[in-house]
Parts: C-alpha cells; sequence; structure tokens
C-alpha cells in the first residue's frame, strides 16, 4: 500500500487508502491510516458524510445538503491531524472530552472519605479531563457495522484520576442522517465519569460566519447560573424572563449582547440547560435551524442537562479547513453531558462509577432541512 498526501473532505494526511464494501445495505466506511492516527469517512445511501479520526475518538467533519440539495460540511475543523495535535488554545474541535467533561473546581473533590486532587490545567479549575485529556490521546478503533467504534483504557492515575478506566464510543450513521454516540465505561476503582462530545456546529457551513442568525430551540425551563471561572453557582434558575429562554425558537444572537451578568460572565452563552424527563428513551435536549440553506439539527439524548457555548472565545488565531480564522460565535457546541462541577455536589445526578457497574451514554445528532 502507497502513502501518499490525500485529502479528505479537505483533511491533509499522510496515508495509505483502504476502501472497505459496503456493510450490508448500509453505509460505506473508508479507512486511512499514518502512525497510527487514522481517519475514517462513513457515507450513507443518501451521501451524508461523517469523517472520524481516532485522535481523540474525534468528528473531523459532518457534510450533510440543505434544502435544494447543496452539501457543505457544517462542523469545524483543522485541515490537517497537525492543528488537532498542536494547535493554538486547544478548543476541543470535535473530540470527545473526558473523564469529566466541563470544570472541576480547583481541581478538587471528595471521594468515599479522601480528597482527589487532579491536575489544574485552566486555572484554576480542571477542564474536559486535564492536560491529557480524551481529547489528546490515539484511541483502538475498529470499523462496526454503519460506523466506527473506539476504545481508550485510561490508566490509574492519569491526569490524578483514581481507578483504571476502559472506555468505548461508537459511531454509527443511518439513513435518516442520525449521527449517534453511544458511550461505555467500567472501572475497577470509584471514579468520576462523564464524557460528551465537543463538535462546533455551523449549518450554514464551516468558515461560513457567525450562528447569530440560526434559530435554537430548547425545552428546558431551567438553566445553571455560573461564576467567572466556569464554575456552577449550585441552584438552577428558571429561564422565564431571561435572554435563558428559548423554549420557543429564537435567534441566537437576539439577546446574546443584552447586558446580563451571566452574558457578560461568559463572553456569551457557554450554560447548561436541565432537559425535561418525559419518560422517553432519548429526549429532545435542542433543535437548530438555518434559516437560508434549511438545514437543522436535532441533539437527543439520555443525559440530564445540555452545556451550550456559541464559541465565544474563538478569536481569530485558528484557521479552519476552509481557509479562513474562525472568529467569536462561529459555531455553537450542543454538549449533552451530567453538569459541571458534579463531584463536588452530591445532591446533583451522580457521576462517580463504580467497581461492577457499567456507564453507558447516548446522544443522537440527527441532521436534515426543511
Amino acid at each position: 500500500m502507497v502513502k501518499e498526501r490525500r485529502w479528505i473532505n479537505g483533511w491533509r494526511w499522510a496515508i495509505g487508502l483502504v476502501l472497505l464494501p459496503s456493510l450490508g445495505q448500509g453505509a460505506e466506511v473508508k479507512v486511512e491510516d499514518f502512525s497510527g492516527i487514522q481517519a475514517f469517512k462513513i457515507r450513507n445511501l443518501v451521501g451524508t458524510e461523517v469523517s472520524l479520526t481516532n485522535y481523540g475518538a474525534r468528528i473531523v467533519s459532518v457534510v450533510v445538503a440543505d434544502r435544494v440539495g447543496e452539501k457543505a460540511d457544517v462542523v469545524l475543523g483543522y485541515d490537517s491531524v497537525e492543528g488537532y495535535i498542536n494547535g493554538i488554545k486547544r478548543p476541543y474541535l470535535g473530540c470527545m472530552v473526558g473523564r469529566t467533561a466541563g470544570r472541576i473546581s480547583g481541581g478538587r473533590f471528595m471521594l468515599d472519605g479522601e480528597e482527589i486532587q487532579l491536575s489544574v490545567n485552566r486555572a484554576p479549575n480542571h477542564l474536559h479531563g486535564g492536560e491529557k485529556g480524551f481529547d489528546k490521546v490515539v484511541w483502538e478503533s475498529e470499523v462496526v457495522e454503519n460506523g466506527v467504534k473506539f476504545s481508550y483504557l485510561s490508566p490509574d492515575g492519569e491526569e490524578g484520576y483514581p481507578g483504571n478506566l476502559f472506555v468505548e464510543v461508537v459511531y454509527t450513521l443511518g439513513e435518516d442522517n442520525a449521527l449517534r454516540i453511544a458511550c461505555t465505561g467500567r472501572t475497577d476503582k470509584a471514579t468520576p465519569l462523564s464524557l460528551t462530545n465537543h463538535a462546533y456546529f455551523n449549518l450554514a457551513g464551516e468558515g461560513s460566519g457567525t450562528v447569530l442568525d440560526h434559530m435554537l430551540a430548547m425545552p428546558g425551563e431551567s438553566y445553571m447560573p455560573r461564576d467567572g471561572t466556569g464554575i456552577p453557582l449550585g441552584g438552577w434558575e428558571k429561564v422565564g424572563d431571561s435572554p435563558f429562554d428559548f423554549r420557543a425558537p429564537k435567534r441566537i444572537g437576539r439577546d446574546i449582547v443584552l447586558d446580563h451578568e451571566q452574558l457578560i460572565l461568559a463572553r456569551g452563552y457557554d450554560h447548561s440547560w436541565e432537559i425535561p424527563d418525559t419518560g422517553l428513551e432519548l429526549e429532545l435536549a435542542a433543535t437548530l435551524h438555518e434559516p437560508e440553506s434549511g438545514r437543522f439539527l436535532e441533539v437527543y439524548t439520555d443525559e440530564p442537562t445540555l452545556h451550550v457555548y456559541t464559541a465565544n472565545y474563538l478569536d481569530g488565531q485558528l484557521k479552519g479547513k476552509s481557509g479562513r480564522p474562525y472568529g467569536a460565535r462561529e459555531a455553537i457546541c450542543l454538549e449533552t453531558q451530567h453538569l459541571p462541577d458534579s463531584p463536588n455536589h452530591p445532591d446533583w445526578p451522580d457521576t462517580i462509577l463504580r467497581p461492577g457497574e457499567s456507564y453507558s451514554s447516548t446522544t443522537v445528532y440527527k441532521f436534515g432541512a426543511k
């Protein structure tokens, strides 16, 4: 197999190309491999394409059609693997983050009477699993029906976390344009575990400008205020009569510049919303719609909260796949997870995984156009 320079959806690799046969009547999967870092392209029968890499178990691109059939990549990212490894400011583009999504205050928490000290990689707190979080490791990979399975063994003590933790993340793409992310985990010592995917979405196409005209709807009736370092203040607040009310579809940009303490602290939206429990296996957490293209995204999950981040800290220094710099609010992250800092709040939904237990979390990003 000859190695050469190639592009997948604008992503430059030194690779050898393997084309796997179509898996039944479902998705076709292409695999690219170079020095253990692999790229995968899943293509369903309607032409939607999802590109992944085992570096960070990451979404690299999602190419979907608009209402007239024109296709665009709706996920922000780099044009080469080097960008993900050495890119500035570490914006967590498209990756799985863990062991815990979000911040842990001071990197400390009590677990069974013992104080656990994690790495402090975003002073004064621990963020997204630490300096060597799951976004910075090469996962084992396996092609499965209509998708790819990634697995990683996080050793005892990694970034301060107790226990040898084995996690799997399975991405599958359906003919209904539903990208399913199914996560599982097990451990030999009690440890926090709360995974999420950190994809940056722009349904007009990456590099096309801000998402301020996207329409966002979320059924959550409460959101969690935070302090200036991103730590939840501890009590839910009702969204009514506030910029955080998205119970009816609303332009993301309508209220984002209002003189509201929480918006000022976060430079926009960087907050968690509750997801109402109606008894369904997967609850609707959000609907995102871009009026000009007609593309929409529905988010379903069994997680209790949705963390929304409007890319407030992208500042034009990061050049994306489009060749142009990414600026603030040029994407939105819709992160299904437990609340940040949950290990310090035993009254919140539990994030502690214990030996003999199984962790499970499922999220579906369903794309379409109207």
